[in-house]
This record gives C-alpha cells, structure tokens and sequence, in this order.
C-alpha cells in the first residue's frame, strides 16, 4: 500500500542501515512488515520529530496455541524492544520519548483448554502495562495481583488514573 511505501521511503530510504542494526533489533529488522523493522522505523520517525508513533504486533491474542505462539511472538518482540530502548538511550532521546507497552485485556492466569490447542481468555480484572522513558522513574513497580494472577489485589489503578500519568508525562 501506499502508506507503506511512504514510510519506508521517508524513514529508510536515504538513511544509512548500519551494519549493527541487525545484530541490536534482530535478523529481521531490514524485512519490511515485521516487528523489528517497525522498531527501527519508529526511532527513524522520533528522529524526525513525529510525535506519536504506534506499534503493535498482531499475533499477540493466543486463544489457542499458545505454547508455540507466545514462543514466537516472544522472539519477535523481545530483542527489537529491548533494542528500540537502548537506541532511543544511546541517542538521548529516550529521556523525552514516553514508551507504553500493553494491551487492551490482561491474560487469565489458567489455560482454556489443555494440549497443542490450550490458550489463554481475557482478563479485564487485572493486566500489566509499563512505560519507559518520557520522566518515568525507571524499575518501579505498582500494584500487584492475588496469589493466583486473576484479580488485581493491590494499589489498583483506573485506566482514567493509567490516561492521567500517561497525559502528565507528555505535559498536557
């Protein structure tokens, strides 16, 4: 599509790759589409002063198969996030740039079903999100679930409170 073609040639065309890029975001970050390259091309548009950026990963939502699934999904995100961070670090830009890593639902702590087919429910009761960067104080912890990981015990937050620290971060 367009859009895509767009981006690529605004954010990479023109931009040198260097040769570690590989080696930080992963063995994918120069494939167009996947999760690394996302990765790269979000630093590449903070750089150029785009404002709000949104990455995701599709293959997140593991109703079914989730030993394989998290396994892979696991290995695509891990090392290009990591990567982004340190980046964004290494080029003084993390301490302005607010990262938030979550999703619309927690995960319930048990299986569905059982085997190859087994996955995991939604869990609207208790969910963990973090942020990086942006005048966030780094390794700090808030809140915490029952003994079981269902239900959310301890310190909870409202999304309307999660909304308000993520507005006060950008200064708004």
């Amino acid at each position: 599509p367009y859009t895509e073609w767009y981006l690529n040639s605004w954010a990479i065309e023109g931009s040198p790759t260097e040769a570690h890029h590989a080696e930080m975001y992963g063995p994918d970050v120069l494939k167009p589409g996947t999760f690394a390259n996302n990765c790269l091309i979000a630093r590449r548009l903070a750089e150029r002063g785009v404002r709000m950026i949104q990455l995701y990963h599709r293959a997140w939502d593991h109703h079914g198969g989730i030993v394989d699934g998290m396994k892979s999904a696991a290995l695509d995100v891990d090392q290009a996030t990591a990567a982004l961070i340190r980046d964004l670090k290494q080029r003084g830009m993390l301490e302005d740039t607010l990262i938030l890593w979550g999703g619309e639902f927690g995960r319930t702590p048990t299986a569905e079903t059982t085997g190859p087919a087994a996955g995991r429910d939604h869990n609207q009761e208790g969910f963990t999100m973090w942020l990086a960067g942006g005048g966030v104080k780094g390794g700090f912890r808030y809140g915490s679930t029952d003994d079981y990981g269902y239900y959310a015990a301890e310190d909870k937050v409202h999304i309307h409170d999660l909304h308000a620290t993520i507005l006060d971060l950008m200064g708004l």
